[in-house]
């Protein structure tokens, strides 16, 4: 029977994928559509667009580091600390958009939420695979 650092660790290999595999995609989509890929945003201009799309291509980068630590056996627990620190810090940046505008598209709110609440979830297993090794 497995022990409950195995599953836990194999939980932060799959919720790290499935980031990863996320931000990818996303990334990707948006990249190709640039403004027409942002809920509400049918008003900005070349400039915005421009933005978009350079921004796309970090966002699927970051995609691609969630998946290569994904493949390490054990996932390094400082690997997941730091993106999903970053997942955090942009959360925190959409809060400092709703003071400052006010309140976005709401799909915008519901990934403010899920920024929050993943990197939470990845802040509490962050050391599960490594225990799994030590054990």
């Amino acid at each position: 029977m497995a022990t409950n650092a195995a599953v836990t660790g194999r939980h932060v290999k799959n919720l790290a994928g499935f980031t990863g595999l996320s931000c990818l995609v996303i990334g990707v989509y948006h990249f190709a559509l640039g403004i027409g890929s942002v809920p509400g945003a049918t008003d900005a201009n070349a400039t915005v667009d421009s933005r978009e799309r350079f921004y796309s291509a970090y966002f699927a980068g970051y995609g691609l580091a969630w998946l290569a630590a994904a493949r390490r056996s054990p996932i390094r627990a400082t690997d997941v600390r730091l993106l999903a620190g970053l997942m955090l810090v942009s959360a925190i940046g959409r809060v400092i958009s709703l003071v400052s505008h006010g309140r976005p598209h709401r799909f915008q709110e519901v990934l403010t939420a899920v920024e929050f609440v993943v990197p939470a979830a990845f802040f509490g297993m962050a050391t599960a695979d490594e225990k799994v090794l030590a054990d």
